[in-house]
């Protein structure tokens, strides 16, 4: 059994982010394919309501996921807890971590120093600003950093 974890991101006063929206949708896109049977939307509430988890969730009842295949972990802030936290939810150890490509090394590197099987599957980029995408791709410098030095990451 292959399961995925949705990875959170931003939830906006208006609305879910661009981010996130594409997160949810590429996980619905596997369970729809048959290459994962759970879903597990992580992330906790940030700076608007609702929790990125529960923001996942709604995401992917509209794209037809049935809500019996879906978890929620919606304590975490960081990619670390993600993982961490998402643990007691699995039903097993191989994982298919769904967030961007740039961010996918760092999530596939935690997920298995936490003894799991990962792998990992990026949204298509359409629609994503350019400038966002490397903005997120030069933060991951700092957190490699954080997290191979023991800090929060």
């Amino acid at each position: 059994m292959t399961e995925a974890l949705i990875l959170g991101a931003a939830v906006w006063a208006d609305g879910p982010s661009a981010t996130l929206v594409r997160r949810s949708r590429q996980g619905a896109r596997l369970f729809h394919a048959g290459l994962v049977t759970r879903l597990i939307a992580c992330g906790g509430l940030g700076r608007h309501p609702p929790t990125e988890a529960e923001a996942i969730r709604a995401l992917l009842l509209e794209a037809g996921v049935p809500d019996t295949v879906i978890r929620l972990e919606a304590q975490s802030t960081t990619t670390g807890e993600n993982i961490r936290f998402a643990l007691p939810l699995l039903a097993g150890r191989d994982v298919v971590i769904v967030t961007d490509w740039h961010h996918a090394p760092r999530a596939r590197l935690i997920a298995r120093r936490a003894g799991l099987h990962a792998g990992s599957s990026a949204p298509p980029l359409g629609g994503a600003h350019p400038l966002s995408q490397a903005k997120g791709a030069l933060r991951e410098i700092p957190a490699y950093m954080a997290y191979l030095t023991g800090m929060k990451s």
